[in-house]
């Protein structure tokens, strides 16, 4: 059986012109970064606004086992499948972050015959955006401490600094740094920490910013500290926006790919669904929408965290309306919200999967109350029996839910379309799409909204730290932004270890800041580590390289 790089490595990959001419963008609206992918040109994305839009298809999934339940595999799948029954389709999706690559996922481009190519640049350096981002973020660091070196003019608490270098890569021994040691000449001793690039306001900005300007705007208004008086200090302060703008005037155009059937993939930014908002750049999904009749697009983990923020904050920011949304659900992931180990899942347990199943019914049920019509695309893996996927087929039935088998992994597109063709019918229905909730709220009610209604919690408590933070933000006057609610993808609760439906639980809120650039409240609950660490046994010990620049072990 061959193995995911492999699969990719011998496919009949196309050079990116062709596959541009396909959506009849010209060979000089492409910037090359090599022969098989591109930047889009800003005149070129320009020239797209009065185009009308296809329809937009969300695939958002259940609550995840630790290896993922191929959430990306299937939204390839079901674009290949779309293009295969004659759709002209253009998928939007996530770039890889080096963490997961080389943490416990591997590889983020799909798998097996539902894959995005060329797979080993996409999940490795790609374009440079990730490293564009992070560069502007520490540049803003760095500006902000030579501030503080050079006398202080703005007056800066360094005791109430906000933003924190980044690094796209799991290092947990960076969480909690000490910096500035070693004499006066070496900057200003002060605790500090990173976070993993993905994490970072910066790239929540690119992803939902419009243009250039926008960008720039953005960029300028992030809260990066307070002074010794209490008020805030933005980046433009500091005068740090224009050359962070700068770094990322590359990284804010949409690079296109193929997948290995060559539908266009449209591969822009990645923030974390279950730190930050978990959606491809803005600016992609709308050129996808003006590209092709349908933009198939996902959002990260389950629906209580992809999808609410897809809905709630880039939907809401960007004016996006969904046609349909595709649950992936897995048998696995279903036993595994029914108490199965992980090493156990692959045994047939069908007293679990009736006692995890409820999970899937949750989500089912949160799709419903944002108006989207929705399918369950169930992922077949090779290990699941005939009684556990008929069980599961039953169970959507009674609960009135459309259904598909899908087998892209094993089959690619032929393996997709019952699942196509379940979603162009729910796309021909009427979306009766709304947000959870209305901008002129409160944020602790948005907060409890989120709780109540999406993840079913009884209440919502606040810890002495939360509330202080909230009462600074409350000062600014931004009570209109979203909340982009950081918690465990584990479970709907806060608690990785309550699985399935959990009932009769509280969610913690043990901080809260403001990202101020991206519009947007981020709540923090549960144990969530914005820098991640490394795996026992992490899966770059498998990645390796020969004589030839031949890339193995990549998933």
């Amino acid at each position: 059986m061959l193995t995911d790089i492999e699969i990719a490595q011998q496919a009949d990959i196309k050079p990116i012109k062709d596959i541009a001419s396909k959506l009849g963008i010209d060979e000089n609206d492409l910037e090359y970064y090599g022969k098989y992918k591109a930047k889009l040109s800003e005149s070129f994305i320009n020239t797209m606004s009065d185009k009308p839009d296809g329809k937009l298809i969300l695939v958002t999934a259940m609550n995840p086992t630790p290896a993922g339940e191929g959430k990306t595999t299937t939204s390839v799948g079901l674009g290949d499948a779309l293009s295969a029954l004659g759709k002209k389709t253009v998928l939007a999706l996530r770039e890889p972050s080096l963490g997961p690559v080389f943490g416990i996922k591997g590889g983020a481009a799909g798998g097996g015959y539902a894959q995005v190519i060329p797979m080993e640049d996409i999940n490795l350096h790609f374009t440079g955006d990730m490293h564009a981002i992070t560069a502007a973020n520490n540049l803003c660091c760095a500006m902000l401490d030579n501030h503080i070196q050079q006398g202080n003019a703005l007056g800066i608490d360094v005791k109430r600094i906000l933003i924190k270098r980044c690094l796209d890569m799991n290092d947990r021994e960076l969480r909690n740094i000490v910096a500035g040691l070693g004499g006066r000449m070496n900057g200003v001793p002060r605790e500090d920490g990173f976070i993993i690039t993905v994490a970072s306001e910066v790239m929540a900005i690119l992803c939902l910013a419009d243009n250039i300007d926008d960008l720039k705007h953005r960029l300028g208004n992030i809260l990066i500290a307070y002074d010794t008086n209490g008020n805030p200090v933005y980046a433009r302060d500091i005068k740090a926006d224009g050359a962070m703008t700068a770094l990322l005037k590359d990284a804010i155009k949409p690079n296109l790919v193929q997948t290995l059937e060559g539908t266009p993939v449209l591969i822009h930014g990645g923030p974390f669904a279950n730190i930050a908002h978990g959606c491809n750049s803005v600016r992609a999904t709308k050129l996808a929408l003006k590209l092709g009749d349908y933009c198939v697009t996902e959002a990260g983990f389950g629906s209580d965290l992809g999808a609410e923020k897809f809905f709630d904050i880039k939907c809401r920011k960007a004016g996006l309306k969904p046609s349909a949304a595709v649950i992936v659900a897995t048998v696995r992931s279903l036993k595994y919200n029914g108490g199965v180990p992980k090493t156990e899942l692959t045994e047939e347990n069908l007293e679990a999967l009736k006692k995890g199943i409820v999970n899937l019914g949750a989500h089912i049920e949160n799709m419903h109350k944002f108006g989207i019509p929705t399918v369950v695309a169930i992922n077949r893996f090779l290990t699941d029996s005939d009684s556990e996927l008929e069980y599961i087929q039953k169970f959507c039935t009674d609960l009135g839910a459309d259904f598909a088998m899908s087998e892209v992994f094993a089959k690619g597109g032929n393996g997709g379309k019952i699942l196509a063709e379940k979603v162009i019918a729910a796309a021909d229905k009427k979306s009766e799409f709304k947000t959870i909730y209305p901008d002129n709220i409160s944020i602790k009610e948005k907060i409890e909204t989120v709780a109540k209604n999406i993840y079913g919690a009884d209440e919502v408590v606040y810890t002495t730290k939360a509330e202080k933070a909230l009462a600074d933000i409350e000062k600014l006057a931004v009570s209109d932004y979203p909340v982009c609610i950081a918690k465990t993808q584990y479970s709907l609760s806060d608690n990785p270890s309550l699985l399935g439906r959990p009932r009769n639980f509280v969610i913690t809120v043990r901080d809260i800041r403001l990202s101020n650039g991206a519009e947007f409240i981020v709540v923090y609950t549960g144990d969530i580590m914005t820098m991640p660490g490394l795996p026992k046994v992490p899966a770059a010990e498998k990645i390796d390289v020969d004589s030839t620049g031949k890339i193995t072990g990549l998933f």
